[in-house]
């Protein structure tokens, strides 16, 4: 999966333009102006929020609203450093990897109370309603959508190898890419993710090996408290995974991040791909790709028929410190239920929070229906959250992509790797108690 991240340091100008949208108080007529805060900021992405604002002040025209779009790379940081001020920001973008953080801080406000008895859950998936509430029953922020994984495959070339259907397991996916690869004629079984962020793939086959055992509110837990590195299902699992990578992946793969595996898809040198549904659009515009020699299949499985969803989420929030916020809280719902949640998700190619999706011909067929299915049948496909607020997850992240590199390049073993993981991620909860 792609993740974005923060990691342009602040300067003083910068931060005073921000935290000088400081919040107003309501005018004299009684009109209170929110200020609302995105951060995963692109122009496309701005102006749909720019239009959705227009709605929602037709709705409320004693509510105005004025939108700061920091530039992404910068957004989070900047984002922080208004929270830390106590003013300036009023409705907020809230991100699996900053709700943590951010609320133990105490920078956002729980919306919990405001939020009970509202009609807006009702249209909400198991998983959208899952997601709003932490473990400790507050809600900090009610999700705007998901990045979840599903298998794009090419169904002319697993049809030429003598496959009638998309493999439904890793096993399968391991026949079906070595039956495909043919680096003769520049044909390649998988888009393997050797580079940035390789981690997340390699964990994603370790917890569909787990999936009987894991812990649903740490994905990187199973139920008798040790990690998922220690089950000797793990291993099994990054065995097939080093496999696919040796005898169904591009050479090359060995340092492919995001852009790299998706164009290997995209051209049509690969058959298959592990992504989130923003690269629908991508592959939509291929010109080497026709619309009808690909599609996309739910996230294969283990061993045990069922596998692991490592959904990455973000939505809406309210500051702590906002002088606003009923008026807030009434922004929030609005983005959150109706035509408004339906053209974000749309727009911005996230798995959508409300149930009505599984109606819409835009989900319930072609490559879009893949994720449907998978929000259908909870019980196979699992809605797992992966310990991403933890202070450590940058460190994680980086360790492990090398650790990933070392496997594939022959400089360690699985059972290595998996020793190791297991220690760090041991370690770094013992050290929290």
């Amino acid at each position: 999966m792609r993740r974005r991240t923060a990691a342009l340091a602040l300067g003083t100008a910068a931060v005073m333009v921000l935290t000088g949208c400081s919040t107003m108080s309501p005018n004299a007529d009684g009109t209170v102006t929110l200020n609302m805060v995105e951060s995963l900021t692109n122009p496309a992405r701005t102006a749909l929020i720019k239009d959705l604002i227009a709605d929602f002040e037709k709705q409320n025209p004693k509510i105005k609203v004025n939108l700061v779009s920091p530039p992404t790379e910068q957004a989070d940081q900047k984002i922080q450093q208004m929270l830390q001020s106590g003013s300036g920001v009023d409705t907020l973008e809230v991100r699996d990897i900053t709700v943590g953080p951010w609320s133990n801080n105490g920078w956002l406000y729980d919306m919990k109370k405001d939020l009970t008895g509202w009609k807006g859950w009702d249209a909400m998936t198991e998983n959208a309603v899952k997601a709003a509430e932490n473990a400790d029953g507050e809600t900090y922020f009610v999700p705007y959508g998901f990045y979840g994984l599903s298998l794009f495959y090419r169904t002319d070339l697993i049809k030429e190898a003598g496959f009638d259907k998309p493999p439904a397991t890793w096993d399968e996916l391991l026949e079906q890419a070595t039956a495909v690869h043919d680096p003769a004629k520049r044909r390649y079984g998988y888009a393997f993710r050797g580079g940035a962020n390789a981690n997340s793939n390699a964990t994603a086959v370790i917890e569909a090996y787990v999936a009987d055992k894991i812990d649903t509110a740490n994905g990187y837990k199973l139920t008798d408290g040790r990690t998922i590195f220690a089950a000797p299902e793990a291993l099994d699992a990054l065995r097939t995974y080093l496999k696919l990578f040796k005898e169904a992946s591009p050479k090359s793969s060995v340092s492919w991040g995001y852009p790299e595996m998706v164009e290997g898809f995209s051209n049509g040198s690969t058959a298959f791909l592990l992504q989130d549904p923003e690269v629908i659009a991508t592959v939509s515009e291929s010109k080497s790709v026709t619309k009808d020699q690909w599609d996309t299949a739910p996230l294969v499985a283990g061993p045990s028929g069922k596998t692991v969803q490592p959904l990455a989420t973000a939505g809406w929030g309210v500051a702590k410190g906002s002088e606003h916020k009923a008026e807030a809280v009434k922004l929030v719902q609005f983005l959150s239920q109706g035509e408004a949640s339906t053209s974000f998700t749309k727009e911005n190619s996230l798995v959508p929070i409300l149930k009505s999706a599984t109606d819409d011909s835009f989900y319930k067929t072609g490559p879009w229906s893949s994720y449907v299915t998978m929000t259908e049948h909870p019980d196979k496909y699992l809605n797992v959250s992966q310990p991403r607020g933890v202070s450590w997850w940058t460190e994680w992240q980086q360790k492990a992509d090398a650790d990933v590199q070392k496997l594939v390049l022959g400089k360690a073993t699985p059972k290595q790797v998996l020793a190791d993981w297991d220690a760090y991620w041991t370690e770094k909860w013992q050290q929290e108690k």
